[in-house]
């Protein structure tokens, strides 16, 4: 309970404020409890990597597409290792995707264990997808990070599995 003049936390049986002294008779007040970092942004973050992850996805399906189509038995005159190489770059930045998405649909549940997920693909996106992926990965770490912010996202998981 607090005073309602000043804010200053009281004792339900309490007739005055300790601090400015107003008279607490009915006028005591429970304060709404603040909201943690965690429990204000994960949504936005949850759905910001799977935004991220289906352009991904789309680039990825371009990737193979082109090296199945053009680099394909000589037709357009360049190097033979291309094929291979966007091919393989392809699987690779769809396999990316898929493990996003994982991690996105993980944090709106939200799973134990997307969160260090995120955390990796935070972590890669930095340096591997600017500037999108730089901005993702460093409002990710802020959102996940912090100790406070590990309890927090602990402590949601708990209550879901509940």
């Amino acid at each position: 309970m607090y005073c309602d003049k000043c804010g200053t936390q009281v004792q339900p049986d309490q007739a005055f404020c300790s601090r400015c002294g107003k008279q607490l008779g009915g006028s005591v007040m429970a304060m709404p409890t603040r909201r943690g970092r965690v429990q204000e942004h994960l949504n936005l973050v949850a759905i910001l990597w799977l935004a991220f992850s289906a352009l991904n996805a789309v680039g990825g399906i371009v990737l193979i597409i082109i090296a199945n189509t053009l680099f394909v038995h000589g037709r357009v005159n360049a190097p033979t290792f291309l094929h291979p190489l966007l091919g393989v770059l392809g699987v690779f930045i769809l396999a990316k995707a898929a493990i996003g998405l994982a991690a996105g649909f993980g944090l709106m549940q939200p799973e134990t264990w997307a969160r260090t997920l995120v955390l990796i693909l935070a972590f890669i996106a930095l340096f591997t997808s600017i500037p999108f992926g730089t901005a993702l990965g460093i409002y990710t770490m802020w959102v996940l990070m912090p100790r406070e912010s590990e309890k927090e996202y602990e402590a949601m998981a708990a209550a879901r599995a509940a």
